[in-house]
């Protein structure tokens, strides 16, 4: 039997190539298919300053508001728009805007830390794990951070130190025993993309 909808989980670690390999499919297909991260579900914390806002762990699993995005998910697949979150990683935290994502036959769902909750990864009907080694994912991390996220390369050090490289090997690196599909280098594996672009392209064509 056919689905409606098809859920596909893209994890990996911070820096791993995930948003590249996502960029690439987004331009290929387009409003044909939705994407939904997870970073756009980082908890609000207005009531704390902004000081206070850098010293949380963003890398651990409470950071997010992941029982807004399964409800989301739901949504999408009831054939239902949604408006999702708008998160500003300049001042760490949300914003009052959101964006309304509509649904699709064929819907992305990524982040660090999907397959390290049972309720979300058990939605993915394909799971890929992005594999980079960590020296590269460190340095793609920094070079972000510090020209897209206004990061000091101070405070992006420390971060990745204090939590963000413990939290890797605790909660990322052992979901990859749940994927149906580990790929090197993400968005960097020419072979790896063009055949899961041509699986969505069967699947956009199903009825």
């Amino acid at each position: 039997m056919k689905k409606d909808v098809v859920l596909i989980g893209i994890a990996g670690g911070t820096g791993s190539g995930k948003s590249t390999m996502i960029r690439r499919i987004k331009k290929e297909f387009g409003e044909q298919i939705t994407v939904i991260s997870h970073d756009f579900y980082y908890k609000r914390h207005d009531h704390l300053t902004l000081e206070e806002r850098a010293k949380l762990n963003y890398d651990h699993p409470n950071a997010f508001d992941t029982d807004l995005m399964l409800r989301h998910i739901n949504a999408l697949k009831a054939q239902k728009k949604v408006e999702r979150p708008v998160y500003d990683f300049t001042v760490q935290n949300r914003t009052d805007e959101t964006v309304t994502l509509y649904p699709a036959k064929v819907i992305i769902v990524e982040g660090i830390l999907i397959f390290e909750n049972r309720r979300l990864r058990d939605m993915c009907d394909i799971k890929v794990f992005i594999d980079t080694d960590a020296d590269v994912r460190v340095l793609r991390r920094i070079m972000r951070d510090v020209r897209e996220r206004g990061r000091s390369l101070e405070s992006v050090a420390r971060q990745y130190l204090s939590s963000v490289k413990i939290m890797h090997d605790q909660f990322v690196e052992p979901g990859k025993k749940y994927a149906d599909i580990v790929v090197p280098e993400g968005g960097y594996n020419e072979v790896a993309l063009q055949m899961l672009m041509h699986q969505i392209s069967i699947l956009l064509k199903e009825q």
